[in-house]
């Protein structure tokens, strides 16, 4: 079936079929050897690229960047002080103004509706390079370190620990279901997902064959080819600090829980990380190459929705 995603947006992985995301993770692995051979692109030639940012970000932006300058696109930083989003001017208005002068446009912050407004008035792709209730392009990285680590997608179960009702647990939840992998969230029950998520993506799991698991036992990694992290306290909510880091001390993913997975398991962790907090620095050193590959898909996985989307 041939896939195309000419002027389509990433706002959440819910707009996207199975297929679709597997194309994209497809896609940048074929982009990754390419850029590892040293072949330069110019899928992205000609293109201008809005990057919004609300929140600070090394590897959104970096990988929007380099992901675009290598297949010969030009990136333009738009950060909170440079354009009057949402302030003196409306998220509508800034939308058309942009989607006259862009090809695709990025957005990093904090409310999900202003990225889909930016969507539904630009008419070019927008992309969710983070907001407070998804992260998707997150979750395309890390399907494709799945891949790369395991060859398949197939028959893996991921298990992510912390806190489970954050963008990170949203996301890996609508990804996992979508694509077929079993996805088990262990979270104390009061930082457990949006029921009416969990239950859309039960469907999204029944149709890919795969199941979803919300529990609070910590022991229940076991059969577990990836064990999933992300810091305690999310951007936004540091005045919770001190509560969320007694609330998750428990949830802490270190040798002896990864002892309870499969032989062949890895942590992941989508970064940045608060050694001795979320992961041991033990367990982190451990697995320092499956975690970096994940920050270094980022960029691999941003490209294809880039060339998928907007480019030649």
């Amino acid at each position: 079936m041939a896939i195309n995603l000419k002027g389509k947006s990433l706002l959440t992985l819910k707009d996207y079929t199975k297929e679709e995301i597997e194309y994209l993770v497809d896609l940048a692995i074929t982009l990754k050897k390419k850029k590892m051979m040293g072949i330069k692109g110019d899928l992205l030639e000609g293109k201008n690229i809005a990057l919004i940012f609300e929140k600070p970000s090394t590897r959104t932006r970096c990988a929007f960047t380099v992901g675009c300058v290598d297949e010969g696109g030009h990136p333009e930083y738009l950060g909170k002080n440079d354009i009057q989003l949402g302030h003196k001017e409306s998220v509508e208005d800034t939308a058309r103004v942009l989607g006259r002068l862009f090809d695709g446009i990025e957005f990093r912050g904090f409310q999900q509706e202003t990225v889909n407004t930016l969507a539904a008035y630009s008419g070019v792709p927008v992309w969710n390079g983070l907001t407070d209730t998804y992260h998707p392009t997150q979750i395309l990285a890390d399907l494709m370190t799945i891949k790369e680590t395991f060859g398949t997608l197939k028959g893996i179960k991921m298990t992510y620990i912390g806190d489970g009702r954050n963008n990170m647990g949203n996301s890996l939840m609508i990804g996992c279901s979508k694509i077929g992998i079993d996805f088990s969230i262990i979270a104390p029950s009061f930082l457990w997902p949006d029921q009416d998520l969990v239950k859309e993506c039960e469907g999204f799991a029944k149709a890919s064959g795969s199941k979803i698991t919300i529990i609070d036992d910590i022991n229940e990694v076991e059969g577990s080819h990836a064990v999933y992290t992300d810091v305690w306290v999310s951007m936004g909510e540091e005045d919770k600090s001190k509560e969320r880091v007694e609330q998750l001390r428990p949830y802490q993913v270190n040798a002896d829980l990864m002892a309870k997975a499969l032989p062949e398991a890895v942590a992941m962790h989508c970064l940045p990380a608060v050694k001795g907090y979320e992961i041991t620095e033990e367990v982190f050193e451990k697995f320092s190459k499956t975690i970096f590959d994940e920050a270094e898909n980022r960029m691999h996985t941003i490209k294809a929705v880039m060339v998928a989307t907007c480019g030649r």
